[in-house]
């Protein structure tokens, strides 16, 4: 399927506190991704640590996400797993909320075969009536989808799209023109947002965009009005705040990009571990620079 999802999403990271989720500074962050242009939000993806975050919290966090945005934007859940029971379970819970659709990361850990990653997603497809995007990072997962196997899963029903973040281009093309007409391509790695769009890919699911939703915004629609000298120009903007965003491990340092601009959201859970400070004076030089306004 395609048309799922076009524009900007934001892969949201979630605030805590000593004693669970940050509310407040959660509805903080959806108002001000909303204000920002920000078409979708995904929650409990990668930058969400679910990793770290029990059933419940999961379920509350979904549902607050919910009520918030009150259809201002979709809600997108992250839902994989490396046991497919569990991704199925996840799917269910996301459908269960109220979530528009999924992001279903490849197995990790177990390392499947190409095979095993059709036969994953087509059993998630059959627990689910929601989109689904597939989620292809081999960086963390240690399993690449190739090309010709994402060809085969754009076959299975309602699967709506990749959100690629493999940092190949040559397989990102090929990638493309495969899937081309089936699903549709999505960025998922900021350094490569423009070439990415500029091969036809719908929508970016960003980690910076949590800084600044505006910007990450205008980039896409520039592409999409075919403006590319503006494109260029913006993307040049953002590249040196995306490198700082990824100066640690992903979200250390954009929870504490967030944190510098007032939304409390405190430091990651643990194993992530709080931003060094040769690392945090990069991120807040970067953010200064591109004009945000820090205030913590």
């Amino acid at each position: 399927m395609t048309g799922f999802l076009r524009g900007s999403a934001t892969a949201l990271i979630t605030p805590f506190t000593a004693r669970g989720i940050d509310f407040p500074a959660l509805a903080s962050l959806i108002e001000a991704q909303v204000k920002g242009g920000t078409d979708a939000l995904v929650v409990l993806g990668t930058t969400g640590e679910p990793a770290t975050m029990t059933e419940e919290e999961k379920t509350a966090v979904l549902l607050f996400c919910k009520e918030k945005l009150a259809g201002r934007a979709l809600l997108i859940a992250g839902a994989g797993a490396n046991d497919t029971s569990a991704a199925v379970r996840a799917a269910e819970r996301a459908e269960r909320t109220g979530a528009d659709g999924i992001l279903a990361v490849t197995p990790y850990y177990n390392k499947c075969t190409q095979k095993g990653l059709i036969e994953y997603y087509r059993t998630i497809s059959e627990a689910t009536s929601l989109p689904i995007i597939v989620y292809n990072v081999p960086g963390r997962t240690g399993v690449n989808i190739l090309p010709e196997t994402m060809e085969r899963i754009a076959e299975i029903k309602s699967v709506a799209g990749i959100k690629e973040a493999s940092g190949n281009m040559a397989q990102v093309m090929e990638t493309a023109r495969l899937i081309r007409g089936k699903c549709d391509l999505y960025s998922g790695e900021d350094a490569l947002n423009l070439p990415i769009l500029c091969a036809g890919g719908a929508a970016v699911i960003s980690v910076v965009s949590n800084l600044a939703p505006a910007g990450v915004k205008a980039l896409v629609e520039a592409i999409f009005k075919g403006n590319l000298e503006e494109a260029i120009r913006l993307n040049d903007e953002l590249l040196p705040l995306a490198k700082a965003c990824f100066a640690e491990v992903n979200p250390i340092p954009v929870k504490m990009g967030a944190h510098l601009l007032g939304f409390g959201t405190g430091i990651p859970r643990a194993p992530l571990t709080p931003l060094e400070p040769e690392h945090a004076e990069l991120l807040l030089s970067a953010m200064k620079k591109y004009g945000l306004q820090v205030k913590a």
